[in-house]
């Protein structure tokens, strides 16, 4: 009798052993795919709580506020059952059956597998502290607040196809790839252009070339191309540029700025070299919107010329035999790893120039990652430089060393400039760490 309930104790502790062990890797693959789906980025204010929301994000229709999904009571997710959970990120259902504002990428989410789903729900549950902070109303104006029609829109945009998977090995790491860079990284929200009614024209590269082909300024930064182009795109990079460049926020060919500093640190670097090179792998596949391939020749060596022989014939080359040169060199080629190099830098290519104004304007700090401890600053010259300054540089740097890029006037500069602050202008904040994230995630 006593051999037979020490028997069965022993059963049992094994069991719940088992059961906690697996709960504990289902909470720790929920947490590398909060890090893929980068929840971190849009549901934590700068300087507060992970996950507790109240990040204020711009709209067409006004200004809305991130909300709390960390596991509280009464302020977040904690009364979620999983089909709550699910329904708010795959289907853009709140709990109270109404419709998530599209600012929350469902409509990419929408691939997530249920797996996936299921060890991100138990991430959120058991794997974030509860923070009680109540969420904030939107600031949007009467009629354009009323939920009701965005039903019809989801109805209308949001999707749940997957699409095949391709076959054989190869095909497996493609797919992968796809499934990071279409579900949940999300990455055409900012990378792919937006109809007038705020859908992306395109969720995958099967409904159209538009997909990933650049995206309208977010908080003044352009997305860019993401596809084969080599003049705007990543057509000129390999696939271990891509995987250099999302894993430390810079390559031989540039560096990260704006919005994406923060998708590196608080996502990208954080993945595995695999799902990295799957990432790239798939970007690879994808090739350049109208199928142009032919590189940018501006004017060749000729501003390397004649800026080496200091024969300064225009204000945008005084303004940066000035200020620029000493880092970026006189043959824009820069210094690998450390200050981006400008000539065929896909960037200035762009035909929307605000990126580049923006950076001379306020500066940007490349963000440390756990690949490339060390953070390098461009100063703000926007306290300093007149717009005619900054145009002209702008226009210098985006015609030269084989850059193609169009004329920026004083009138474009002085458009972007009266979206900065004083303190912006002075090159305040210019680095995206946050330290409260990186603690809450070095815990783990």
């Amino acid at each position: 009798m006593t051999r037979t309930l020490l028997a069965a104790l022993c059963v049992v502790s094994t069991l719940t052993a088992w059961g906690a062990a697996d709960e504990s890797t289902l909470i720790a693959n929920g947490e590398y795919i909060a890090r893929a789906g980068d929840c971190v980025a849009c549901h934590t204010v700068k300087g507060g709580k992970p996950f507790a929301g109240g990040l204020p994000l711009e709209t067409p229709i006004g200004m809305i506020y991130s909300t709390n999904i960390t596991p509280d009571v009464n302020t977040g997710i904690g009364s979620y059952t999983f089909e709550d959970f699910d329904n708010a990120v795959r289907r853009g259902i709140r709990k109270d059956g109404s419709t998530l504002y599209p600012a929350m990428p469902f409509p990419s989410y929408a691939r997530t597998s249920d797996d996936d789903m299921r060890a991100l729900y138990a991430y959120f549950k058991a794997g974030v502290p509860a923070v009680d902070q109540p969420n904030k109303d939107v600031d949007i104006p009467w009629p354009l607040s009323m939920r009701w029609p965005l039903a019809s829109w989801r109805w209308m945009f949001a999707s749940r196809s997957t699409g095949p998977s391709p076959a054989g090995v190869e095909g497996q790491l493609v797919n992968r790839g796809k499934y990071l860079v279409e579900g949940l990284g999300h990455c055409g929200t900012c990378h792919t252009p937006r109809a007038i009614t705020l859908q992306e024209k395109a969720l995958t590269n099967a409904e159209g070339a538009g997909f990933l082909s650049g995206g309208a300024p977010i908080e003044g930064w352009i997305a860019k191309d993401l596809r084969g182009s080599p003049v705007s795109g990543l057509g000129r990079w390999n696939e271990q540029d891509i995987v250099q460049f999302l894993k430390t926020g810079r390559n031989n060919q540039t560096a990260v700025f704006g919005g994406m500093s923060e998708v590196v640190t608080h996502s990208l670097q954080h993945l595995s070299d695999a799902d990295l090179t799957a990432i790239a792998r798939y970007l690879k596949t994808l090739p350049a919107t109208g199928g142009g391939e032919t590189v940018a020749v501006g004017d060749a060596g000729n501003s390397e010329e004649k800026l080496h022989n200091l024969q300064i014939d225009s204000l945008g080359a005084r303004v940066y035999a000035d200020n620029c040169m000493a880092c970026h060199r006189s043959d824009g080629a820069g210094y690998n790893q450390t200050f981006p190099g400008l000539a065929k830098n896909s960037v200035l290519n762009d035909p929307a120039a605000d990126s580049v104004v923006r950076i001379i304007l306020i500066g940007h700090t490349v963000p440390a990652t756990k690949a490339a401890v060390t953070e390098y600053t461009m100063p703000a010259f926007g306290w300093r430089l007149s717009n005619e300054d900054v145009a002209a540089v702008t226009t210098f740097i985006r015609q030269s060393w084989g850059n193609s890029g169009g004329t920026v006037t004083a009138q474009e500069v002085g458009r972007l400039r009266k979206t900065i602050s004083e303190a912006q202008m002075r090159g305040a904040g210019m680095s995206v760490h946050d330290g409260a994230v990186d603690e809450q995630f070095s815990k783990k």
